[in-house]
Order: C-alpha cells, then structure tokens, then sequence
C-alpha cells in the first residue's frame, strides 16, 4: 500500500508539475504576444484630438484592460483623464529617447507587466497589463492540480490497500496451512482456488506434503514390517534358550544330547537369519542418506567380484558367464551387492547340479543389462509385480531362508543409478531377474 501511494504519489507530482509548468509558460506567452499585438496596434491606430494637448493616438480612448500612456522625452508622461497612468522606468525612458527599439518588462512594484514602443520621432507609446487575473488561473489550475492528484494518491492508496490484502489473503492461509503441519504433522493437503502464482505455489506445497506422507507411510510400512519379520526368529530364540535354561539348572531333567544340539543348531540359523535381517535393514536405510559422489565403475569388475563371492557359498551350482564391457558412474559397492543378492537369490532356487547363467550386455541404446535365470521353479504369474517389494514372499520362498529384503536393495541400487529392474522367465523355466543401467560401452 506504501509502495503503491508513493509511486502514485511521485507520478502524480511529476506529471502535475511539468502540466503547470507548461500551462505557465504558454499563458506567459499568450499574454505577452497579446499585450505585443495590441501595442503594435495602438502605435498605427489614427491618432486624434481629445482631451490631450496634442495629437494622441486613438487607442488612449478605448482601452480598459489596460494602462496606456504617450511618453515624450524630456516632456513626461501622458495618459488618459480617466485612467491610470502606465509605470515607466529607464526602459521606457530609453525607447522615447531613441536609444532602445522596444522594451518589455515586469514592473515589480505594479506586478504589471510593461510595453514600450516608438510611436515618432522622440516619444514612446507605453502599455501595461497586470498579470493578476493570469496567477488567478495559475493559482486555480494549482489548487486544482493539488485536489485531484491528492484524490488519486488517496485512490491509489486504497486500491493498494484491497489489492494487497486480497493478495496476502492466500498467502495467510498458506502460512496458517504450513504452520498446522509444523505444529500438528498432519500432510493432508491444503485447499486451492484460483489459478494464479500463489495457487500454482500451493499445488507444489500439496505435492511436497504428499511426498512427505508417502516417506512416512513407508517408514511405517518398513517398520512395521520389519517388527513382523525380527518376531519369528526372535520368538524361537526365546524358545530355545528358555529350554536350555530350564534344562540347566539344578534338579532339572537334562536335555538329550540330540536334542541339544538340534537347539544349538536352530539357535545359530536364527541368530545368521537376524544377522541378515539386519544388514539389509540397515542397506535399505540407507536410502534416506545423502548420495556419495560417484566414481568411475567398470561394471565387468563389479560382477566378477560379486561371483567370486557367490561362489564360495554356492555349492554345486555352477555359473554360466558371458560379461562385455561396460562402464557408468555410480557406487561399486552398492550395485556389487545388488548383482549379489540377485546370484544368491538364484542359487537358492536352483535343483542340485544345476546352473546359473549371468549374462552382461549392451542394448545398443545407451543401456546395459545383467541377466541372471536359473532352471528352477520361477515366479508365479501373480507373483512377478510384487517381488521387488519389501518383505514379500512368495509362497514358494516362505520355507527358505532369506529377509525379504535382497530384490528390494536390487531395485533400490539399479534406481540409485538411473535405471531399473525386471523380472521374468527364463528360457529354462526358471527365474529371470535383469538389472538395465546407463553408461557406455568399456
């Protein structure tokens, strides 16, 4: 509203001062060239033979507007009986004595402004025309001038004022909005109307309280599914040890020498069960961490590495491997233990005897994939949309060992680097899990 009344305001001056500067100007010299003509045309008018001594000229008997007079040098001033005589000073003095061709003044004393015209040899005809009903106009036109630019400074003033607060009006209601989330986290969205920047502001704030929401509802979710997962092996531990305690103490039956090695044996897979659970938690978490900068990575390497380690833990299963050349950026260790959450995952579904088969290769697009199939059961129809999920299980799995967790740090890792996951059948009958990343060929 300031801002607004005083631009306003300074157009206001501005434009109020050059029109009463320019009106000025132009009445100064309408009246002047007015006050010129008539002079002029009083020194040629006829003289005649009046009340005066001598010949005058006839425009001393007719003029009213102003104050006439025939000056002669060395003779004095003549005018009118009835009249007021003109002021005359040196200039006028000086056009009567022949020395000046003409004057033109403003009588200070008189506020009267003066002419002085040869009118024969050794005198002058004098006029003056008070300049009082011209700063009449002036004074109305400034008084006018002052009432409506106030009037528009106050309007503008106003105008800001509702401008302003039909303006800030969604901007309060959007800082109402922010702060009812700050102080209650409740995301639901904040209602939009209208289609201007504030609204457009407001859609975007709606879609950063529904990302917000989301994040928390797959904190929830993980968490909750987490508690469900860390349940299971929690209880059987609690089971079993409360057996052995109960078996160890004084009075107590002791436990078969089977039976205690069964419980040893459930204890260990449980405590590696947990043990899993937890480095995948924790992997998964990391999604929340700020992104490392990215290296240089030589894809060939990363799986060579991941297979080694498959290996080791493999058994009988073989590897049938086909790698080309690729690089990208990103972060080795992260996608080494994508590739090797995908390789175990198929050793565990292999029948004995079986084989792997990675695969690398380019797409010829900008894109690579890495292949890994196995020859046992597959995924089941309904089952392939969900098994990148957190946590699922197919029916099948349930009775293996295993997180739920390795295909979603699989899907995690391939997004982290711009790309993306599938899973499939393979040509054998069995899984096929493919992992398609950016780069260039190595």
């Amino acid at each position: 509203m300031l801002l607004a009344a005083v631009c306003v305001g300074a157009a206001v001056a501005l434009v109020s001062l050059v029109a009463f500067l320019t009106v000025r100007g132009n009445l100064y010299q309408q009246f002047d060239n007015s006050l010129i003509q008539r002079a002029n045309a009083a020194v040629n008018s006829v003289p005649v033979r009046a009340q005066f001594s001598r010949d005058v000229p006839s425009a001393l008997l007719v003029s009213s507007d102003i104050q006439i007079g025939l000056l002669q040098s060395g003779a004095g001033l003549a005018w009118p009986e009835r009249g007021e005589p003109p002021p005359v000073g040196q200039s006028e003095e000086a056009v009567a004595n022949g020395s000046s061709d003409s004057s033109l003044r403003t009588d200070a004393a008189t506020d009267m402004r003066v002419i002085a015209l040869p009118s024969g040899p050794g005198q002058a005809l004098v006029l003056a025309q008070s300049l009082a009903p011209t700063k009449q106009t002036l004074a109305e036109l400034n008084l006018v001038l002052f009432l409506f630019g106030g009037a528009g400074i106050v309007v503008a003033a106003a105008a800001g004022t509702a401008v302003a607060r039909a303006g800030l009006r969604p901007v309060e209601r959007l800082t109402s909005a922010t702060e009812r989330v700050a102080r209650t986290m409740d995301l639901r969205p904040i209602p939009v109307t209208g289609d201007d920047e504030l609204s457009r502001l407001t859609h975007s704030f709606n879609t950063m309280l529904a990302a917000v929401a989301d994040s928390q509802e797959r904190q929830r979710q993980l968490v909750a599914d987490a508690g469900h997962e860390l349940r299971t092996p929690l209880t059987s531990l609690r089971t079993n040890l409360e057996l052995l305690l109960a078996a160890s103490r004084e009075g107590a039956r002791p436990l078969a020498q089977h039976d205690r090695m069964e419980m040893e044996a459930d204890i260990s897979g449980q405590l590696d069960e947990l043990t899993q659970l937890i480095g995948d938690l924790v992997e998964l978490a990391r999604e929340s961490e700020p992104r490392v900068e990215n290296e240089r990575v030589d894809l060939v390497e990363v799986v060579e590495r991941a297979l080694d380690r498959a290996r080791r833990r493999a058994g009988e299963t073989e590897f049938d491997v086909t790698l080309e050349p690729w690089v990208l950026a990103g972060d080795p260790a992260m996608l080494e233990r994508a590739v090797l959450n995908l390789l175990d995952n198929a050793v565990k579904f292999s029948p004995e005897g079986s084989a792997v088969w990675l695969r690398l290769r380019s797409l010829g697009d900008g894109t690579a994939v890495i292949e890994v199939s196995d020859a046992g059961p597959g995924i089941a129809d309904e089952d392939l949309p969900k098994v990148f999920e957190r946590f699922y299980r197919s029916s099948e799995a349930r009775t293996l060992p295993g997180s739920g967790l390795g295909l979603a740090i699989v899907k995690q890792a391939a997004q982290r680097h711009g790309g993306a996951v599938y899973a499939g059948r393979a040509d054998a009958g069995g899984a096929l899990m493919t992992i398609r990343l950016p780069g260039v060929p190595g």
